[in-house]
């Protein structure tokens, strides 16, 4: 049995989080997040797209490349 409940102890209940502390909870969890800087995030953003426009020239490459040979293959020459 994989249920949940099954894996609790029959008298080990929790009890539900109110709306209250959980957005207190993620608002601490918010602050021990380390924010980039701005130099950080356009690096980073760049670096991405570079990154982007290679892996789509890379990839529309390959689908050119093959789907000729694909038509040379099946599209054949007439031999009359």
């Amino acid at each position: 049995m994989s249920d949940s409940s099954s894996v609790r102890r029959s008298g080990d209940k929790r009890e539900r989080t109110s709306p209250a502390t959980f957005y207190r909870q993620v608002v601490a969890e918010l602050r021990k997040v380390v924010w980039p800087t701005q130099e950080q995030l356009v690096t980073y953003f760049f670096v991405v797209m570079v990154f982007v426009v290679v892996m789509m020239t890379l990839v529309s490459l390959l689908d050119l490349a093959f789907g000729k040979l694909v038509f040379q293959i099946f599209a054949g020459r007439d031999t009359q």
